[in-house]
């Protein structure tokens, strides 16, 4: 395949920019075909670049982050004092009681279909190239666009069928104006397969692309799709394909579809330099402090701090945060740990407590940080009257300074240890006190130039390392799967680390393999998918949720909107 650098972030802002227009005097037609309007080669890079933008986006747009992550155990958005209270929204989430009405129903549809029509769009646009040479196009880089297309799409379609099962198959948005009713999930299963499948042996590698090729679809990014779709096909279809999901494991570890090695730190995923041809992250986001940035908006992770922890940051390009979203408690408000074996994200990285992921988030300068997490008192200097004053973070609820704390309640400005006479513990009853909160991505100080361009791991190579340990633990294999799980998680202790699994994994039960997932794939987009998986997404007890009455609510309710809008849909199951 021809070597070739396409700059998706420069690209999409020049697209935008020379997008605009002054002249409004225009001919409107009802068809434009695409060798009307594709008439140089940029035209046909910002066109395939186009649904890259919205796959951006929709990582955490319409509350898609916020419903995946809140209906889990790890991650709540609770009512601190009437704020978040939202009329009960987040709570719904939390309790598995929304409704058809809920505004994420309509909005993470359209999130995904919007990214799938895009993504159709574009592709019928370059399927409709009969002379690439006219354009500067060669057949080889055209039909890596039209399988990077279809990868994209296929992306989109993988999420909604998680999210929603029951979905149509868009495949035609030039020549069709109907609504479409929905496919089969073992419909949409075979669709998603096909088109992975179909499109691997044209796309590139992550080399053939180099080192600023990190948004684009690659084999290996490919076949990370087959790899979720068969890990989770016993849930969408009801038949066991954990042996494909092996295969492709391995075929992606071993080099097969290019070369991808593990960081040797915890956090290198997450940082600046996870765009290099050395990083472990198989497909990403490109992310920049001065265009989009996403994960680091208030839908994801910039609300996932509290109030002013810009001033323990040091970083100011942002302005205030605001405390969206927070760790479930593993303690009541007595300290004492909760009894439920799920949920207690920060107790399960504490059942190892030599992982260094449990140091306090701090930048040590020059572009590099440490710990995980935000916990405590979170101190910093303040200048009064030019002197250097020493201070702390304090919320909005009063002049308190804050010691955030693994405990959900009103904790007001009780001193550490101190025993509160409110016993109260939900997620109608918090204060800014409560809940730990996940720093993945570096908040790097304002004056740091590599702050904010960590890009968006979407995929990584530890994914694959997870999915084969599972597919080996699951038929008995615990050995096996201890060694595949302990290639990752060396790097989160010292050398020769009691905390790594012994050889015979013999500490692997069920229990632990999903402690395992949320530890290392914490705030990811994933929780609920694997917790559906192993059984417990609707039978499960963790803090302030009780079991659901039945397993509907596994999938989420098509919104009010939408069926109003396509006749041909039928609500999901329950609701």
């Amino acid at each position: 395949m021809k070597k070739y650098k396409l700059y998706i972030t420069s690209l999409m802002l020049g697209a935008l920019v020379t997008g605009g227009c002054t002249n409004l005097d225009e001919t409107v037609y009802d068809k434009v075909n695409a060798d009307g309007f594709l008439t140089r080669r940029d035209d046909v890079i910002r066109d395939f670049l186009r649904p890259f933008e919205h796959g951006y986006w929709s990582i955490q747009g319409n509350d898609y982050y916020a419903v995946i992550e809140n209906s889990t155990d790890e991650i709540g958005t609770y009512n601190r004092q009437g704020d978040w209270q939202d009329g009960g929204y987040y709570q719904r989430m939390h309790y598995h009681t929304w409704t058809f009405q809920d505004g994420f129903a309509d909005g993470v549809w359209n999130n995904l279909f919007q990214g799938v029509v895009l993504s159709t769009n574009s592709l019928q646009d370059l399927e409709g190239i009969t002379d690439p040479a006219k354009l500067s196009v060669t057949p080889e880089e055209l039909a890596d666009f039209k399988a990077e297309l279809r990868t994209l799409r296929a992306w989109f379609n993988l999420r909604a069928f998680d999210f929603y099962r029951n979905i149509p198959l868009v495949v035609d948005v030039k020549n069709s104006t109907e609504t479409l009713p929905q496919a089969t999930p073992q419909e949409t299963f075979n669709f998603i397969e096909k088109e992975l499948l179909e499109s691997i042996p044209n796309l590139p590698t992550r080399g053939d692309l180099g080192a600023r090729g990190i948004g684009r679809w690659t084999k290996a990014g490919a076949a990370a799709l087959l790899m979720r779709l068969y890990l989770n096909a016993s849930v969408y279809i009801g038949v066991d394909k954990f042996a494909e999901c092996e295969a492709v494991c391995r075929d992606i570890i071993s080099g097969k579809y290019g070369s991808y090695q593990l960081d040797t730190r915890w956090d290198a995923p997450f940082d600046y330099t996870n765009t290099s041809l050395n990083s472990e992250v198989i497909y990403g986001f490109p992310g920049t402090l001065a265009r989009t940035h996403w994960q680091y908006d208030g839908g994801m992770f910039w609300w996932g701090v509290t109030y002013d922890a810009s001033l323990y940051f040091g970083f100011t390009d942002f302005g205030q945060a605001n405390p969206r979203f927070a760790l479930q408690p593993g303690r009541d408000v007595d300290s004492v740990e909760y009894t439920h074996k799920l949920g207690k994200p920060f107790i399960k990285f504490q059942k190892y407590p030599d992982d260094v992921r449990l140091k306090k988030y701090k930048n040590l300068g020059d572009s590099k940080r440490e710990g995980m997490f935000l916990y405590g008192y979170l101190p910093f200097t303040r200048t009064v009257n030019g002197n250097p004053v020493a201070d702390t973070v304090r919320g909005n609820k009063g002049p308190y300074a804050l010691y955030i704390r693994d405990q959900v309640g009103w904790f007001l400005g009780a001193k550490p240890g101190t025993k509160i006479t409110d016993k109260e513990s939900n997620m109608n009853h918090a204060d800014h006190n409560s809940g730990i909160f996940m720093v993945k991505y570096p908040m790097y100080p304002t004056p740091d130039p590599n702050r904010i361009t960590s890009a968006y791991a979407e995929v990584r190579l530890s994914e694959a390392y997870y999915s084969l340990a599972e597919c080996l633990y699951r038929k008995g294999d615990k050995a096996g799967a201890a060694m595949q799980l302990n290639q990752v998680r060396k790097r989160n202790f010292p050398d020769n680390s009691p905390s790594l699994y012994t050889a015979d994994g013999s500490q692997l039960t069920d229990q632990e393999m999903l402690d395992e997932w949320g530890r290392e794939f914490l705030g990811e987009n994933r929780r609920r998918t694997d917790l559906i998986r192993w059984g417990v997404f609707n039978t499960g007890t963790w803090w302030d949720k009780k079991p659901d009455a039945d397993s509907h609510t596994a999938i989420f309710p098509i919104g009010q909107k939408t069926l109003s809008l396509n006749t041909k849909l039928k609500q999901n199951p329950g609701y």
